[in-house]
């Protein structure tokens, strides 16, 4: 599967949950998936989705938070992995669209194209439900533990998906006013105060 088509797979099945892109490929394909007042896309931030998305699931227990990070980036921040092991936040959800290259500087192959395991990183640092997926129907099923994070049959803890994807050109770009977008993310989201008092 492409990154495009992962990306659309994920939106299509996110329902209300917040998405916190990373820069660059990731952002641009979740604006072509499907722009929403509840996407949060980054700019010039390489490495901090994944703890931007973790201060939002702690902030807002209330909300199931997912973070479309990149291998590239998310090798650039390894400890927030840890964070996240240590914290155990069960409404987040990582999935890191694992290209094997830094697509946005040129192509560069990444440490995952010559064996590192992001997953199995993330499960050393006591993320106990990461796995490594490579076709739709495998991602499909892995996000249906997304559904399941709030009832009580669901996975305990924080969910790691690796989606190994092919390149896609990007065929489009969120806007570069990113005020706007942290606005419309913020008021989308509602009153944290009145989400917690009543989560409907």
């Amino acid at each position: 599967m492409t990154r495009l088509d992962a990306t659309r797979l994920i939106v299509s099945l996110a329902g209300d949950a917040a998405i916190v892109a990373s820069l660059g490929h990731p952002a641009y394909d979740l604006f072509a998936a499907g722009d929403r007042p509840r996407n949060f896309y980054t700019w010039g931030s390489m490495g901090v989705a994944s703890s931007i998305g973790l201060g939002l699931a702690l902030a807002r227990p209330d909300q199931r938070v997912i973070v479309l990070d990149g291998d590239g980036s998310l090798l650039m921040n390894l400890g927030s992995l840890a964070t996240i092991g240590l914290l155990q936040p069960a409404n987040l959800v990582v999935v890191v669209m694992d290209n094997e290259a830094y697509a946005t500087t040129g192509g560069q192959k990444t440490p995952t194209a010559h064996g590192a395991d992001l997953a199995a990183a993330a499960r050393a640092m006591r993320i106990a439900s990461a796995v490594t997926v490579r076709t739709e129907g495998e991602l499909r099923a892995a996000l249906a533990a997304v559904a399941r994070g709030f009832e009580p049959s669901g996975h305990a803890g924080p969910l790691v998906i690796v989606a190994k994807v092919d390149e896609s050109a990007p065929t489009a770009k969120p806007p570069l006013d990113y005020v706007a977008i942290k606005n419309r993310f913020m008021t989308a989201l509602g009153d944290p105060q009145s989400a917690i008092r009543d989560p409907r």
